[in-house]
Formats: C-alpha cells, structure tokens, sequence
C-alpha cells in the first residue's frame, strides 16, 4: 500500500514516538511510507534524527503550526493538498488536531477524483476538555465533527477516546477500532546495568539509597507537576530519604523551581531538562515509582514504559489512564486531589516489596499489548479492510 502519516510536529511525544514506530513498521513491511509533519519549534525537543536512514520518507511544511493562524494554516493545507495529489496514496493517516484537521480536508479534497482513497484520524488525545471554556470546546467538538465526516476509520490509544469522541457524536461506533500506542519495548524489558544507573544517581546528586519518584512529562500547562510538589510538601518530612525528578522542559519551569524553593524543598527536587528518548529506560530504571499527574492525556505512554520496567505507577484517572493502572499495577487516583495522591506515595515510598509486587504484575499486563507488532498489526488490519 501507498500509505501518507501526517502529524503537526515531531516534538519529543507519545503521539510523535507512536506515529514514528508505525511508520518503520510499515515500511518494515513493505509498504511505501511517507511522513509528512511540521517544524519541531518549542522546547519540547525534537524526533527528526529517529527518521534518518529509515525506509520511509519525510516531508517537512515549514507551515504547519500547533496554534490556529489562517497566516500559517492556509500555506499548510494548500501545500498538504499538492503533496497528496503528486504522491497519489491509497491511504491518508492522520494524527493531533491542526494535522488532524488539514489533513482530513486536504485528502478529501483528493477523494473527489479517487474514490479508493480512504482516510483515518489517530486520535491520541481530544482537543476538547473540561479545563478550558466551553466556547472554546464547542468550537473544536463543531470542527471535529466536520473532519469526522470525511474520516473513514478512527485509531485510538485507548478505549477511552472512542467513548469521549462518541458521546460529542463524532464518527460512528463501527468505524472506531483502538490500538494501544506501541513502545520499543527490549530497552525497557532490558535491565540497566548497575554501574550506569550509579552513574545517572550520581550526575543527579542523588543518594544511593534514596527512593526516586520520577515524572515524564513538558513543563506545561495540565501536567499536573504542581500537584507532585503539593504532595512532596506533606511527605518530605515523613521521608527524609525521598528524590522527586522531573525528567523534560517547558516554560513553567521557573515558576515550578519558585514554589519548590518557596516551600524549602529545593534540595529534595532534581530537574534533568530534555532528555533523549532513548535514555527513557535509563531515566526509569534509576527510579523507584513513576507519578504522573497530568490532566489531559490519550494514555500517556509513560506509564506502560514504567511497568515494563518493572515500576509502579501513580496516575490521576484521566482518559485511558485506568486501563493500564489498576490496584495490581499501581495507584489510580481522583484528579486534583492532593491528599489522595500523598497517600499513595506515601505507600508505595514505605513499602518496597509492594512496590517490586506492583512492578512486576504491570510488566506481565501491558508487555504484548504495548508491543509494536501488536499495535502495527491492528493499524494494518484496518487499511486492508478498509481497501
């Protein structure tokens, strides 16, 4: 097959690793593959070097932006629909929202002279959310309902994104199918030696025998690292032997590191800025347990990659998060509350055979779900059926 992956940016992202992982599994498979995205502009990082000497291409539109500007997005869907029509795909695979949106229409514009195409939508979150106003959410919940109308298949990371898309009627129930966001799993089944996590301890300043509660995630807006100091407030003086590590960059991070040094904590927090993907496995392999306190997630990949470690993870119950944390696999907890997510890490900090329980009944679940196989297998099942 003929297949086009469009996403806005390849920033260091769940969504990004994903659609890289597809995209040289197909390719892997014989199929001609190209990726088109935007600039990685931000702090976040940048994927581009995993597409180097790959067997699918790359195309990048220096136009296609996150942020809505007509000044932007007119040069992007103009230029997305003279790609498509020089390449002339059997399938258009599209993921985020801006590529999502200028994607869908571009390749529907397309189907007007070839019927066969077909177009699926990734969804690896919502645009829409109750964190912002509903003005707002009606707007993206009207836009996506039009994209819909011209998707012929959705692919989402978690059963969760097929129920939250369904009850704002976008798409039909039939054409939803989920496949879990795949992850290169022998760096994280594989153990760390011993003297490279020594090594990273000691880069990081942190003690041999202290407990590290690690979080993976931008330094953004809805990354919940407020809420992780709110509760290192409460269990810093009950373990005194406790590190929490927040692995990534963004712009709040001066005002993270203020209420950190506000609450007299500056020494018991380690920020590591940008990390590359591959040293993920190092990052979770010198940590004890994983919190992630995000409020708007797909399934944020971090906690699969944690249990594969053998870590148990700390979550707050948002989309897909509850089909991989569980009480066997870690703690679940109601979002935005502080004292429940303190309780949690106090357990977990106190108890280490829990922990190691936790850890390894997490690996045993997600270990053939989150492989890249299992997941390409699915995507490619609904191309074929589909054409």
């Amino acid at each position: 097959m003929k297949i086009i992956h469009i996403i806005t940016r390849l920033i260091l992202g769940g969504a990004q690793e994903n659609t890289i992982i597809t995209c040289k599994e197909l390719a892997a498979r014989g199929h001609d593959v190209t990726l088109i995205t935007g600039p990685a502009l931000g702090p976040e990082g940048a994927l581009f070097e995993h597409t180097k000497n790959q067997k699918f291409k790359t195309v990048v539109i220096d136009s296609m932006r996150r942020a809505i500007n007509p000044i932007y997005d007119i040069p992007a869907y103009l230029k997305l629909k003279k790609l498509l029509a020089e390449i002339k795909p059997d399938i258009v695979h599209t993921h985020s929202a801006k590529a999502g949106i200028l994607g869908r229409f571009a390749a529907a514009k397309l189907k007007i002279k070839n019927p066969k195409l077909k177009i699926i939508h990734g969804v690896h979150g919502l645009s829409f959310h109750k964190y912002q106003s509903e003005l707002l959410n009606k707007l993206y919940i009207t836009i996506e309902r039009a994209a819909g109308k011209k998707t012929d298949a959705f692919i989402c990371v978690a059963d969760a994104m097929t129920k939250k898309s369904l009850d704002v009627s976008i798409g039909k129930v039939e054409q939803y199918t989920t496949a879990y966001s795949a992850i290169e799993e022998d760096a994280f089944l594989n153990p760390i030696p011993q003297q490279e996590i020594s090594d990273f301890r000691k880069k990081y300043d942190i003690p041999t025998d202290a407990i590290v509660l690690v979080t993976i995630a931008r330094l953004f807006h809805l990354k919940g690292h407020k809420y992780i100091i709110e509760s290192a407030r409460k269990l810093a003086g009950r373990f005194e032997n406790c590190i929490w590590l927040f692995v990534g960059d963004g712009i709040l991070k001066e005002l993270l590191q203020k209420q950190i040094s506000d609450y007299g904590l500056s020494d018991r927090f380690r920020f590591t800025g940008l990390l590359p993907v591959e040293k993920m496995p190092l990052v979770i392999q010198s940590s004890n347990i994983l919190v992630h306190c995000s409020l708007r997630e797909g399934l944020a990949r971090v906690l699969p990659q944690a249990m594969l470690c053998g870590k148990p993870a700390i979550s707050f119950d948002i989309d897909g998060a509850y089909e991989v944390v569980n009480p066997d696999t870690g703690r679940l907890i109601e979002p935005e509350n502080i004292e429940r997510l303190t309780d949690a890490c106090g357990e977990l900090i106190a108890d280490e055979s829990l922990r190691n329980r936790l850890g390894l009944a997490g690996r045993n679940f997600v270990k053939e779900q989150f492989a890249p196989k299992t997941m390409v297998d699915a995507i490619e099942q609904v191309y074929k059926e589909l054409l």
